[in-house]
């Protein structure tokens, strides 16, 4: 038991540490080396682990992914209404997102570097589905609840709004002139503002 203990704590130390170098450097950028000193260990314990940088960078990724996912898909497959959708999903995104603020920018350059990766990612068991939400979004429109519009386009809309800021952080702090705390304080009202601003422009 305490051998098992030791390695996921190893394994642990060496997500942690991969996160941080890849956030910093990107795939191309980081080096394993580099990781391997991060995490306290030497190169030869990491390839243990892990046998090749991308096989590290998919670990990480789907260690986050894993913990977003879930949350993602069991909102827009609940029974609440497409209004609540749109809070929750802000919500937790935003969350989420503060909390791992390098996974917008990891999932857009490794898509940009290797576009086959989205298609591991659909294999997630957990990744989000949207047939309920679209046919949802249709009814409340039929219904006269929404404002004629389909649910690929709410569906870029919400995932437009919540995930640009993440991406373009440097853009935002500079214009705006904030720092992490500011820029983080920012993030947080943009829980309510996104949504209220969402749902303004749908809601007959």
């Amino acid at each position: 038991m305490a051998k098992t203990n030791k390695n996921q704590d190893t394994e642990g130390q060496i997500l942690d540490a991969a996160k941080n170098v890849f956030q910093k450097k990107g795939m191309d950028g980081a080096r394993m080396q580099e990781i391997a000193d991060a995490a306290g260990i030497n190169k030869a314990m990491l390839h243990y682990y892990y046998r090749s940088k991308q096989l590290l960078f998919e670990a990480v990724f789907s260690n986050a992914f894993s913990l977003l996912a879930p949350q993602l898909n069991k909102i827009l497959n609940d029974d609440s209404s497409i209004e609540e959708k749109v809070k929750n999903f802000t919500h937790n995104y935003i969350s989420f997102i503060i909390k791992h603020p390098y996974l917008p920018n990891f999932i857009i350059q490794e898509l940009n570097r290797n576009p086959k990766f989205f298609e591991k990612i659909q294999q997630n068991a957990a990744f989000p589905t949207l047939e309920k939400f679209k046919n949802q979004v249709n009814e409340e429109v039929e219904k006269g609840i929404l404002k004629p519009i389909n649910g690929e386009q709410l569906f870029i809309n919400i995932i437009s709004l919540n995930i640009f800021p993440f991406v373009a952080t440097p853009l935002i702090k500079g214009f705006l002139k904030f720092d992490d705390k500011g820029f983080k304080q920012l993030m947080e009202q943009r829980k309510t503002a996104v949504s209220e601003f969402i749902i303004n422009s749908i809601k007959k």
